[in-house]
């Protein structure tokens, strides 16, 4: 698949903020789907040799039967330190080396790591989106900034995730009497409408088969 790289990758966190002020005015948070939305995609990083080596893999999945299409691995030297809040930084290199093995262009993907729900409101799955041009989803499986209400236990329920008074994504019961995730827009889609594709890509467990199927590969040795 084709990356529409549009920056040098930093070695300074000082280098990094620049990039993402840049970038985040360019996020696009309504719906620009490719319909009807026939595949989706899980991107997940593991790291080997004490952290110095990034492996990326993506899943490639049918949607809505959730079934295997393609996946693929890539591995590379790590040369940005773990940061919160700069997470792309150090895994998007592989994840762009995994994506372009890959043929089957994914409608949807759906990114283990924030979207918009950060303090410059560009996480992983929207720097992934920008660089990709493809609609993305941040799945997160912690809470890294903003509030939320009371969230009723049962599957489906949801409330806004909020901060400095922008609501910024959605905690969601996935599965009934589990932690929530932390769901925001990455790009080219709109809130409620990735709190839609989560659930469909939830059937049975509390993280999207998109996402268990990319983790298995990124961890296995």
């Amino acid at each position: 698949m084709k990356i529409y790289q549009d920056h040098a990758w930093p070695s300074t966190l000082e280098e990094a903020i620049v990039i993402q002020e840049t970038l985040r005015y360019r996020v696009i948070t309504e719906d620009e789907l490719r319909e009807p939305i026939q595949s989706v995609a899980g991107v997940d990083m593991g790291f080997e040799a004490d952290g110095t080596i990034s492996r990326a893999a993506v899943a490639v999945l049918s949607f809505p039967d959730l079934q295997v299409i393609e996946t693929s691995l890539a591995h590379r030297p790590t040369t940005f330190p773990y940061v919160p809040g700069f997470l792309s930084f150090r895994e998007i290199p592989a994840v762009l080396d995994a994506l372009e093995k890959i043929t089957t262009i994914p409608d949807i993907i759906l990114c283990d790591g924030q979207g918009i729900a950060h303090p410059r409101r560009l996480g992983i799955a929207s720097h992934l989106g920008l660089l990709i041009d493809i609609p993305t989803i941040g799945v997160a499986k912690s809470l890294f900034i903003g509030k939320h209400e009371e969230l009723p236990e049962t599957r489906g329920n949801w409330q806004p995730l909020i901060h400095n008074g922008e609501t910024i994504g959605a905690v969601l019961r996935s599965r009934t009497g589990v932690k929530p995730l932390y769901i925001s827009c990455g790009h080219r889609i709109s809130l409620p409408t990735a709190i839609d594709y989560v659930l469909r890509c939830t059937p049975k467990y509390r993280l999207p088969e998109t996402t268990r199927i990319a983790d298995r590969l990124a961890s296995a040795k």
